[in-house]
């Protein structure tokens, strides 16, 4: 389950806005790279929808079923919003519904030889 937390605004080129949900996922335990210490944290992700502000208000506190999943992707620059400080990523985490996480984990893409 994952539950969601906010709402983010965009404004389009043309001057319209369009809404994404922020869902967070259950707490997990992850060992920090530098120092080798556990510490506590939850994904988080961006969904985009189709609602208006109000609705995307109404919707936080809301649980749906599914997971948030690391992904990799090709690196790209990431500034951490608490220190401003600028690191590379080669992941991000996205939204997958149950039956989306199942079908992901038990599918292989076709490798070319």
């Amino acid at each position: 389950m994952v539950q969601i937390t906010g709402y983010k605004v965009f404004e389009k080129e043309n001057g319209d806005l369009f809404f994404s949900l922020i869902v967070q996922g259950g707490v997990e335990a992850v060992v920090s790279k530098q120092t080798g210490k556990t510490y506590l944290t939850a994904r988080t992700a961006r969904v985009s929808c189709t609602f208006d502000e109000a609705m995307c208000k109404s919707l936080v506190g809301t649980s749906l079923p599914g997971t948030i999943s690391k992904i990799e992707v090709e690196p790209y620059e990431f500034t951490i919003q608490e220190t401003g400080e600028i690191i590379q990523r080669t992941h991000r985490y996205e939204y997958m519904s149950d039956e989306d996480a199942v079908l992901t984990k038990n599918l292989h893409r076709e490798e070319v030889l």
